[in-house]
């Protein structure tokens, strides 16, 4: 089975600490307060939001990564790679339809939002593969618990926005941390099954003793 390439193992961990660390950066140059447990990331880089710039670039640098990555995750099934790459791709558009400094949202930013939570939540499950040395991150059940697992948290982020409880932004970065671990988790597991395993020479039998 074909190995994961290095440069794989850079894009797939440099996403999550873009993520993580553009949201923080971002939240902190906010001439207001901005409370990240109940705002969203989204505005951050809405029309009229200070430096906007850092979050937007933030949104493209890690939609570049998970192209990378798709590119890089060669054991994987062709049509997994693709949808992490539409998710991604959906995710560098949202970039493009921010929303309006009025508040009141964005319908194509809600469109593009929702395509890339779902590309992102969903390209285990065209990505699994069977046999024996497919890796641990690749195998069905693996694959499918890892779905289950984000789809109980974008599952929590809908229910924030619907029910306006006061967590929708830290939901909404509990996904985001998921689904940018995830692809590292597999990248990580594809580079320890391609190790070659070194099998040490068995000692020679010793001589019987001579009586």
């Amino acid at each position: 089975m074909r190995g994961v390439p290095w440069w794989g193992v850079v894009s797939s961990a440099a996403a999550p600490v873009l993520l993580v660390g553009g949201w923080t950066v971002a939240a902190g140059l906010q001439r207001r307060p901005f409370d990240q447990v109940a705002e969203t990331v989204s505005g951050l880089m809405a029309v009229g939001a200070t430096d906007r710039w850092v979050m937007t670039t933030v949104f493209l640098a890690v939609g570049v990564c998970y192209i990378v990555t798709a590119a890089a995750l060669r054991p994987a099934a062709s049509a997994g790679r693709l949808v992490l790459v539409a998710g991604a791709a959906a995710g560098m558009l949202v970039t493009g339809n921010p929303e309006p400094a009025a508040g009141g949202g964005s319908v194509a930013h809600a469109i593009w939002a929702a395509l890339e939570v779902a590309g992102l939540a969903a390209w285990p499950a065209c990505a699994w593969r069977r046999g024996s040395p497919v890796p641990w991150g690749l195998r069905p059940g693996v694959c499918f618990a890892a779905i289950a697992v984000e789809l109980i948290v974008v599952a929590w982020f809908v229910t924030e926005l619907i029910t306006g409880a006061g967590q929708a932004g830290l939901a909404e970065r509990t996904v985001g941390v998921a689904q940018a671990l995830w692809p590292l988790a597999v990248v990580l597991s594809c580079r320890g099954a391609s190790r070659p395993v070194v099998r040490r020479p068995r000692a020679p039998a010793s001589a019987p003793a001579p009586w």
